[in-house]
């Protein structure tokens, strides 16, 4: 029988070879496309009137911050980044906190859980540059990062000096290693991942230059697409409603009717992204949808 001594020893030289710790609990790829959603923390105590509501238009002001574990037979994709970064986490097993953000679940915990470490994940999407879907952007620099030109060119520009920051001004610290990606920059046009029809990142600017959201065709699910923030309420759709603080406020009008359309004609699901409400219902990780 082995001691505890060497036990101990076995288990310390499998962690200090995170390759072949990371080859023995990878999984198989999945014979369809697989979707997990990741607790990215939430957002509370916003102005509805910033999301050109008045008080009482909203069911809630309350937001959830999901990111997503796409798992496709020939790769994976990491889709946004959540709203804190996992280096904020003490340890101690409290929430990290930032302004409105509150996350109770550092992201890497979460992936290697499914069996996954950055190293593992093939391609990077963010729907767009703002901090609360980019916090985490850093650890997957390893991975080809899927971005628009227009979005990378405004992501990396220095803002004028003398401009005052506001919510939706670029904070390059939380991507600043992505200058050195392998990266896809997409010329303002939709980009199919890979190559199947089956995972589709659709250019939807206005909320930012190069706004992203994201087609995936289920084989059980069916199609589903994710808003990133074309939407952040379903109320935005309802009663017609555009942000103060877009990029371009036609732009987002025009992107939401073209993707609405979009919806419309491929019969998919819109999964809007920071929605509290719909997004309790839907299936956590480790369950997945597929």
């Amino acid at each position: 029988m082995w001691t505890r001594t060497v036990l101990l020893m076995l288990a310390s030289a499998l962690i200090a070879v995170p390759g072949i710790a990371r080859a023995q609990r990878r999984p198989a790829a999945p014979k369809t496309l697989r979707l997990y959603i990741l607790d990215c923390g939430n957002i509370t105590g916003v102005s509805a009137s910033a999301f050109g509501f008045k008080d009482n238009e909203l069911a809630t002001t309350e937001m959830v911050t999901p990111c997503y574990l796409i798992v496709h037979p020939r790769g994976t994709l990491m889709w946004d980044t959540g709203e804190i970064q996992d280096s904020a986490f003490k340890g101690d097993g409290q929430p990290a906190k930032q302004g409105s953000f509150t996350v109770t679940k550092p992201l890497l915990p979460q992936l290697a859980a499914l069996g996954y470490a950055p190293a593992d994940i093939t391609y990077l999407g963010l729907s767009h540059y703002h901090g609360d879907h980019v916090a985490n952007s850093n650890l997957f620099a390893g991975s080809t990062w899927l971005v628009q030109k227009i979005e990378h060119d405004a992501m990396f520009t220095p803002p004028p000096a003398g401009q005052k920051k506001g919510p939706g001004t670029p904070n390059i610290a939380l991507y600043t290693q992505l200058a050195n990606s392998k990266t896809t920059l997409i010329q303002s046009r939709d980009h199919d991942v890979f190559g199947d029809g089956t995972v589709v990142i659709k250019f939807s600017p206005g909320h930012t230059p190069g706004h992203q959201a994201l087609f995936l065709k289920f084989a059980q699910t069916g199609p589903v697409v994710l808003s990133g923030d074309l939407y952040h309420y379903p109320e935005e759709m309802t009663l017609k409603r555009i942000p103060t603080f877009e990029f371009d406020k036609e732009q987002t009008a025009k992107s939401r009717a073209a993707l609405e359309k979009f919806v419309r004609d491929s019969k998919a699901q819109l999964w809007i992204q920071h929605d509290a409400t719909a997004g309790e219902k839907l299936k956590k990780a480790p369950q997945y949808y597929e």
